[in-house]
């Protein structure tokens, strides 16, 4: 017969409610007990009848993770950090890629929230100002945190940077470098692309730089996009000397253009990214970007969803800005300061 917690219980002389909090890894249970209780369960062999649990607890433990990409790293990290506060708790993550499609994103949701998930977490591929579908999912009670993009007006529960901070740091980082003509591969019309466009814009306005139309090119979201954009800049005269790029993907591609016509990264022209992901270090030009602590995203926001899980009462929406910083590297090379 399959082992069950009340054989725990029994074997180690504590309460059915002890073993069940220590399975769950709840903060009740010292340290010393949930090891007891784990290295007992390991003994007998228990495993979690998840059925059952479900139906007591009127509860699923499964969480929704929709996401634009799959094979973007920076959601991947988002991702790894999300696991590692919820697995522990006995939650399993649903993952949904929406392929940076509104609508494929909402049929994931729908999806999802017939699957009775107990909540999700969102990094929403909806256009800039469309803030309507969370309000209608807020008002059907679901439990949602939205990650990395927060349309404008929505009170929400949110976790991420603040994008026109991360367009202001990259785009004064090239400044401080002494370059004058910055260019810009801008995102796709969501609030991250929106916003680092005005962060950067509000820096050239700031420095009293000119930031000509054709300097501000549209790169959507990955390396082969970036490097179409950048061939495109590369025909402006007078060529740029640094980009601010939308994210890490698009900065790669702009490399591989920019050392594709002969010339040199960052001596001609200057590179920067965001999103610090994997590889960025490991570029033909270690790639300089603006790390916005995915991981830390990912960890933040489930913790924030547990709480909203875990109430009785709807919780106030929360909003939760991560702090990012500039990583210097070869592709922004400091080889002319300025301190104008």
């Amino acid at each position: 017969m399959a082992a069950r917690m009340k054989d725990i219980a029994s074997d180690l002389g504590v309460s059915l409610m002890t073993v069940s909090k220590a399975l769950r890894n709840h903060s009740d249970i010292s340290e010393v007990t949930r090891k007891r209780v784990l290295k007992r369960a390991r003994e007998l062999g228990y495993q979690p009848d998840f059925v059952a649990r479900s139906l007591a607890m009127r509860r699923t433990y499964m969480v929704g993770l929709v996401i634009p990409d799959l094979m973007h790293s920076f959601f991947a990290e988002v991702a790894k950090g999300a696991a590692s506060r919820l697995e522990p708790q006995g939650y399993q993550i649903v993952i949904s890629n929406s392929e940076e499609n509104a609508e494929t994103e909402a049929r994931q949701i729908a999806a999802l929230l017939a699957r009775k998930v107990d909540g999700l977490i969102i990094a929403s591929a909806q256009p800039t100002g469309r803030a309507e579908p969370f309000r209608r999912l807020r008002a059907s009670k679901a439990k949602f945190v939205l990650v990395d993009r927060l349309p404008p007006g929505l009170n929400a529960h949110y976790v991420g940077c603040d994008d026109e901070v991360i367009g202001e740091m990259a785009t004064e980082h090239l400044v401080k470098l002494g370059r004058r003509r910055i260019a810009h591969l801008r995102g796709p019309e969501i609030r991250t692309g929106v916003g680092r466009l005005q962060g950067y814009l509000r820096v050239l306005e700031r420095r009293k730089i000119g930031a000509p139309a054709q300097c501000v090119v549209r790169a959507a979201a990955s390396d082969s996009t970036g490097y179409e954009a950048m061939r495109q800049l590369l025909r402006v005269e007078p060529l740029p000397d640094a980009v601010f790029a939308y994210n890490d993907p698009v900065a790669a591609g702009a490399i591989r253009a920019t050392l594709d016509a002969g010339l040199g990264v960052p001596d001609d022209i200057a590179i920067i990214g965001s999103g610090n992901v994997h590889y960025s270090d490991l570029l033909r030009v270690p790639l300089s970007t603006i790390d916005q602590n995915s991981h830390c995203i990912g960890e933040t926001a489930a913790e924030l969803l547990m709480k909203c899980i875990e109430s009785k009462v709807p919780l106030k929406p929360e909003q939760v800005f991560i702090t990012p910083r500039v990583v210097v590297r070869e592709s922004t090379r400091r080889n002319r300061v300025s301190d104008d």
